[in-house]
């Protein structure tokens, strides 16, 4: 009569082990010796488990499919990676499923970061320094001090900021009228900015 329990099978190396995981060793040692079916057979039976955990910590299917892969694949690269003293064939994937995963998002984090950061960048200087630019190009003593100025911009810079400040157009217009990004269109602007206020009013940032 079957009573649920799992079969166990003796290792000399760590004791009592049951059928699934001795036949997941055996999959890792084939792993081992570049067997592809080996490989296969362990991808079958865990990856989606693996895909589980993954898209838990990372809310996304293809970033979760993508890590799942990489996990595997690093298997496939150093099978010595794996150690039976620490634990099970399969608590050792899903673990480094997991931890991929976690370091996905700190990552995705940092740079989303990093990118507030830029933006709240390139706002103070629009909002602090722009209108200081513009009242200077406003006075006609200034004019030529101006134009020089602009002719000493890279010409995709000099475009940026002649639509902006002659044209009237917002960043987002100019993005529209050039196909450029606007991201590309803030970065130039900050550039061009820079270098508009050393000229003009001897603000350097």
């Amino acid at each position: 009569m079957t009573t649920g329990t799992p079969t166990l099978v003796r290792s000399p190396q760590v004791g009592t082990i049951d059928l699934a995981e001795a036949r997941d060793r055996e999959l890792v040692v084939g792993i081992r010796h570049g067997d592809e079916e080996a490989f296969r057979g362990l991808f079958s039976r865990y990856a989606p488990s693996a895909k589980a955990i993954a898209l838990r910590v990372v809310r996304q299917s293809h970033l979760a499919e993508e890590i799942v892969q990489e996990a595997f694949l690093a298997l496939w690269r150093n099978p010595d990676g794996y150690d039976q003293q620490r634990g099970s064939v399969k608590s050792w994937l899903m673990g480094m499923v997991h931890h991929r995963a976690v370091d996905l998002v700190r990552r995705e984090e940092s740079q989303r970061r990093r990118a507030e950061r830029t933006a709240s960048q390139i706002v103070e200087i629009e909002s602090d320094h722009a209108d200081e630019v513009v009242d200077q190009i406003g006075l006609p003593e200034e004019r030529r001090r101006v134009r020089a100025a602009l002719d000493e911009l890279p010409q995709e810079q000099r475009a940026v900021i002649e639509m902006m400040y002659f044209d009237g157009k917002s960043q987002s217009q100019i993005a529209e009228a050039t196909g450029l990004p606007l991201g590309t269109v803030k970065s130039r602007t900050l550039l061009g900015m820079r270098r508009l206020r050393v000229t003009l009013i001897g603000v350097e940032s």
